[in-house]
Parts: structure tokens; C-alpha cells; sequence
């Protein structure tokens, strides 16, 4: 994940934000929040997962994909490494 670097500091506070958000579901929890409340929090927390995986994928497509100079081969297995993520993710 080099190619990560440069942005590696926005996605470790991404990743800290959503280990917030998560934490904050475990206190509502144990406080015995309405349900609708840790609905948010998850739908919430959903949504920035979300929001990660899209980085990520960005960067992996400029990177590994689309980018002047791979060859066919290093195209091809950036493309299959991405479907396999993608198609784990939407299961």
C-alpha cells in the first residue's frame, strides 16, 4: 500500500473518527439507549466506513489501474485485486 502514503495521515483519522464512533455505540449501549439512537450511531458509522472505502479505492485505481506507465499485466491484476475487494465487500 505505498501508493497510500502520501494520504496515510487523513485515512488513520478517518479510521480514528469511525473508532469513535464505534466506541460511542458500546457507551449507548451499556447506558441502554433507545434503539433508534444506536441506529443512527450505526447508520452513522456506516456511512463513514463508507466514505474510507471509497478513499481507498480511489487511490488503489489511480495507482494501480489507471496510471501512465504499468503495463497490461500490472493493469489487469490491479483490476482483479479491486474486484475481489469489492465483490467481499458487497456480500
Amino acid at each position: 500500500m505505498s501508493h497510500l502514503k502520501e494520504s496515510s495521515g487523513d485515512l488513520v483519522a478517518r479510521v480514528r473518527r469511525i473508532a469513535g464512533q464505534v466506541s460511542a455505540v458500546e457507551r449507548e449501549l451499556v447506558a441502554d439507549a433507545s434503539c433508534t439512537k444506536v441506529l443512527h450511531l450505526v447508520a452513522a458509522i456506516r456511512g463513514a466506513v463508507n466514505g474510507l472505502m471509497d478513499e481507498i479505492i480511489a487511490d488503489h485505481v489511480e495507482a494501480q489501474v489507471a496510471r501512465p506507465g504499468l503495463t497490461d499485466e500490472e493493469r489487469a491484476e490491479g483490476a482483479d485485486e479491486l474486484l475481489a475487494v469489492i465483490r467481499r465487500y458487497s456480500k
